[in-house]
Parts: structure tokens; C-alpha cells; sequence
């Protein structure tokens, strides 16, 4: 069945693989041939996540609750349909209910908080706590629920699991597998985009919270960060027909000279109403100077470090397009986490805003370089763009951010190589791109002359005038090339290493790229090592910097 599937795919190069691999190569190169069975739309699946997390709420119990009496009590206001417990500054409980009219009737029967020598300020959330009064919920013994890790595993435990593959390709599966966010995870930051929605509703009835970037894009790291926007496009009354005579009413608004301010003022009054009336919201910060006004704070009880901007609709976009391609090929999505772990660990990227390559800047140049290859794995923007239908077609703030949302239209690349060989390659591409010169640029999937001097140039997908990599200086730059050479050469000696199959083995191919660089992080603090003959591609590469050089 296996050789039947990939003869079909024209696959030329089976017998390279051994047996027991074929499992593992077909599930990448076949799922582009079955990726369309079961895949959900984007909006599709925004919207169910919605809904699951206007029926939900979000619980403190004790380390010690008995699940099962904790649930019978709730179900009280009907029926459970999920639920999940976790732990962050405390232990959480995860509840959705079947029904919306259950979260009413569960708040009929909260109290509100009995403290003395301090008073609360009585807005009701969906953001509870459960008390126990007798030993009914809190028994005498010692186990508590089973709490779904929120976090990823330490660095080193990644390292010891990836060492113990058979393959790169199985490595690349397995950082994935540990690495991307849950489905819990996910629902818990739908959850906390609904609590931030219900106090902004005080102002904006109609409004919307939603998240976008790394949390709904697919390439999310468990524990990264949340973005979200204020959504007020769904505001009825925009597109009510005008009569051509007659009487028509209108809402009186406050009127101001520049979108950009009217963005402001939302974003400061909804902020002062997180920071002072939204409970386990903390280190609330007003960025509203900067290009895309911004509210910052810390949310406890989920310990997402959250970002809150309004009206974000290019970067929803973004979320889409970067979604459909990871959707594409299985490849495309452990690629990019593979790079994304190995740039986080060399400080290639960074939490803090600085000089640093972004995760976004990062992804963009690993689905450019799929669109290099010599058989593409994935197609441009534009090509995306001239397969829409009119349903498709989106101009945002004057920026065509149009492409097919529908799977099932794009056909199937033909490029076979495994990962082993995409990551490989990724370190040659960029090892030897002429970033002195040329543009990065997904629309068109090839180098562009650079529109402006700056060290790094990657274009905006859809607003093109934009330079997402502005801040990326000259040595960051440099350090990102080196440490290119650096990986490609790691993973040509792990071709000629014995793979250790006990207990503590030897890291090797992906996991020995994410050893951490002795002493300072750069290139030029680490040990030097013993000299090897070079394979005839090292060889090649040093020709081609002495050439450039």
C-alpha cells in the first residue's frame, strides 16, 4: 500500500528508504493528497472556538479537588460537555457547558466574595473560585486531579528524546508533537479572549475579541504569547441601506480627525477598564504611541503575557494565509518549528523587542525558501491570489490581502524531499543568500532588489511597503549567517555519526543543533573543533563565500 501511494505521487527515490521509514515518509509526502479530509476552513474553525469559549468558564480550586464531585456539583446547571484542569499561579479548572443558558444559571448561584477590611469592585466574569465548606469537595487524600501541562518540556529533556530518533525526519515529528500548542491550550486562550470581551462590552456591546498570530496560525509554541484585537467591524448599522428620500436616523458619535486616534482612545479607556476591573489581569501598560497601538499586560490565571489591539485586520489575514500554508504540506509546519526552536535556543530570536530576527520574520523566510526550491514545495501569494473566487476578495485599509481560502483548490506540489533535506538546505540557502542586495518576498517567491539600505529586507505580505525586519542591525544579521554555516556543517557530520540507541546517547542531527553554544552566545565563543575532511558540499559552500568574498 505504501509503495502503491508514493508511486503515485511519482516518487523515484524509494529505494533509498528502509522499510520501517516508509511510514514516516509517506505521511509527509502523501498528505498533501489527503490534506483536504477533515480540514476546516480558518474562519470555520474561529468561529467554533468562539462559541466553545462563550460557554465556558475558567475555575480556581484547590491543588487537592476531587474531579469528579467538582464536575456532578457544576452539572447541577446542566450538561458538561468538556472540561480540563491545569496549573498556573494555582490550580484552574476549564469548564464548557453544552448550552449558553448553562452559564447563566451558573451565575445565578455565585456569590460574591465575602472579604473583611477590603473592599471588591463587583463586576461579575466568567473568571470564578471555589471554596470548600467541609471536606464535600476536598477529601483527605493526597491526590489531586491530573493537570495538562501548559508549558513545554526543558530544553535538555527535548534534547535526550530527539537523540534517541532514528531519523532527522523523526526528530523533526517528535519536537513538533512536544513543542506545538495543545488543544487545551487553545481553548484556554479562546477563554481568556471571551473574558477580555465581556468587559469591553460595557463600552462596545457588539465588539468581538479574537486572537491571531502564533496562536491560531499552527505554528504556535506552547506558552507563547497571546495576541488579540478589539474587533468592532461587527458593529451593526455600518451597512444599513440609505433611502434615497425621506427621514433616517442616525447614532450621535464623538468624532475625531485620524482613525489612528479614535484606535487610541478606545484602547486607553478599554485599558484602564482591564487594569481595574479585570480580575487576574496585572502589569497593565498603555503602548499607544506605537505604530500599532497596543494595550500590554500579564493574565495570572492563564499566565499568558497578552497583547490587545484593535481593529488588526491585516494580521488576522496574516493568521490565515500562514494557517492555509502549514495546512498544505505537513512538512511546511515541522520545518518552521524545527527553525523557529533552533533560532530561540542561539538567541537568533528573543521575547524582548530589540534588534533580534522576530518569530513572524523567521517564518516568512522559511516559506520563502520552500518557494526556492527547485520543485516548490509550497506557491507564491500571487499564485494563491489568481485562484480566489469572488467570495475571497479582501481589500483592507486599501492593501489587497486577497487569496483562495479553500483548500481543495490548490493543487499539490510535486517536491519528495524529506525533511533531513529541506532543514539542510534552509542552512545552505541562507548561509550564501545575498541579503546585501536582495529582498525577501513571498508574494512573487523570488529575491527582489532591495527598496531601501538596511541589512535585512522582508517584505510585508500584504502591506508591501512595509519591511517587517526593519529592526534587525548588521550583527544580528552576521550572527544569523554564521550560525547558518554552522548548522549546515553540524548536520553534514551527523550524516557520518553512529546513531547511540541506549540510554543517554550522543546528540546528533537535529538535537545536536540545539545544544547551547558554550560561554557568550555567539559564534566566536565556542570551542573549536577538531579538523574533519569537508564532504564535497562544505566544500562547495566555502568556495562560493571565497567567491562572494
Amino acid at each position: 500500500t505504501y509503495f502503491d501511494q508514493l508511486s503515485r505521487l511519482n516518487v523515484l527515490f524509494i529505494t533509498q528508504y528502509q522499510v520501517k521509514e516508509l511510514r514516516w515518509v509517506n505521511y509527509f509526502l502523501t498528505d498533501a493528497q489527503t490534506r483536504s479530509e477533515g480540514w476546516k476552513a480558518f474562519d470555520a474553525i474561529q468561529l467554533e472556538r468562539q462559541e466553545q469559549a462563550e460557554r465556558s468558564v475558567l475555575i480556581s480550586c484547590h491543588s487537592k479537588t476531587n474531579e469528579k464531585k467538582f464536575l456532578k456539583y457544576l452539572s447541577i446547571h446542566g450538561d458538561i460537555k468538556n472540561s480540563f484542569f491545569y496549573e498556573s499561579y494555582g490550580t484552574y479548572a476549564v469548564v464548557e457547558f453544552a448550552n449558553q443558558e448553562s452559564i447563566a444559571s451558573l451565575h445565578e448561584a455565585v456569590n460574591l466574595p465575602v472579604v473583611s477590611n477590603e473592599s471588591v469592585v463587583p463586576f461579575k466574569s466568567r473568571l470564578l473560585s471555589l471554596r470548600s465548606l467541609g471536606a464535600a469537595v476536598v477529601p483527605n487524600s493526597q491526590t489531586g486531579p491530573k493537570c495538562k501541562p501548559q508549558a513545554t518540556i526543558p530544553l535538555t529533556e527535548l534534547i535526550q528524546r530527539l537523540s534517541k530518533e532514528e531519523s532527522i525526519d523523526h526528530q523533526v515529528t517528535s519536537l513538533m508533537k512536544a513543542y506545538q500548542v495543545t488543544e487545551e491550550n487553545t481553548r484556554l486562550r479562546f477563554l481568556v479572549c471571551s473574558l477580555l470581551k465581556d468587559i469591553a462590552a460595557a463600552y462596545f456591546p457588539e465588539c468581538n475579541v479574537r486572537p491571531f498570530g502564533s496562536s491560531v496560525n499552527g505554528f504556535g509554541k506552547l506558552g507563547c504569547d497571546l495576541d488579540m484585537f478589539l474587533d468592532l467591524d461587527g458593529i451593526s448599522g455600518r451597512n444599513v441601506a440609505m433611502p434615497k428620500a425621506g427621514l433616517v436616523l442616525e447614532y450621535q458619535m464623538k468624532r475625531s480627525n485620524s482613525e489612528r486616534a479614535v484606535t487610541q482612545s478606545i484602547l486607553s479607556v478599554v485599558g484602564e477598564c482591564v487594569d481595574r476591573f479585570g480580575p487576574g489581569c496585572v502589569g497593565v501598560q498603555k503602548i499607544l504611541n506605537a505604530r500599532c497601538p497596543l494595550v500590554r499586560f500579564s493574565h495570572q490565571p492563564s499566565n499568558f503575557q497578552c497583547d490587545l489591539t484593535a481593529n488588526n485586520r491585516v494580521a488576522m489575514k496574516t493568521s490565515e494565509l500562514l494557517y492555509l500554508y502549514g495546512c498544505l504540506d505537513g512538512r511546511v509546519r515541522g520545518l518552521v518549528f524545527a527553525v523557529r526552536c533552533w533560532a530561540r535556543v542561539h538567541s537568533v530570536t528573543s521575547s524582548i523587542p530589540g534588534a533580534w530576527i522576530s518569530n513572524f520574520s523567521l517564518t516568512v523566510m522559511v516559506l520563502f525558501y520552500l518557494q526556492r526550491r527547485a520543485t516548490p514545495l509550497i506557491p507564491t501569494l500571487d499564485h494563491l491570489r489568481s485562484l480566489a473566487g469572488p467570495a475571497d476578495k479582501s481589500v483592507i485599509e486599501g492593501n489587497d490581502c486577497t487569496f483562495v481560502s479553500d483548500l481543495s483548490k490548490i493543487q499539490p506540489q510535486d517536491n519528495t524531499e524529506t525533511l533531513e533535506q529541506l532543514l539542510c538546505g534552509f542552512f545552505h540557502f541562507y548561509s550564501t543568500f545575498p541579503f546585501a542586495r536582495k529582498s525577501i518576498n513571498i508574494r512573487k517567491g523570488k529575491e527582489q532588489t532591495k527598496p531601501e539600505v538596511v541589512p535585512l529586507h522582508i517584505q510585508n505580505p500584504f502591506e508591501v511597503s512595509l519591511n517587517v525586519s526593519k529592526n534587525v542591525n548588521a550583527a544580528q544579521l552576521e550572527r544569523f549567517v554564521a550560525l547558518c554555516q554552522e548548522g549546515a556543517w553540524q548536520l553534514e557530520q551527523s550524516a557520518t555519526l553512529t546513531r547511540g540507541t541506549g540510554h543517554a546517547p550522543s546528540p546528533w542531527g537535529l538535537a545536536a543543533l540545539l545544544v547551547p553554544a558554550a560561554g557568550t552566545p555567539g559564534i566566536k565563543g565556542r570551542k573549536k573543533r577538531k579538523r574533519e575532511p569537508a564532504s564535497e558540499r562544505i566544500k562547495s559552500l566555502l568556495e562560493s563565500l571565497k567567491n562572494k568574498i
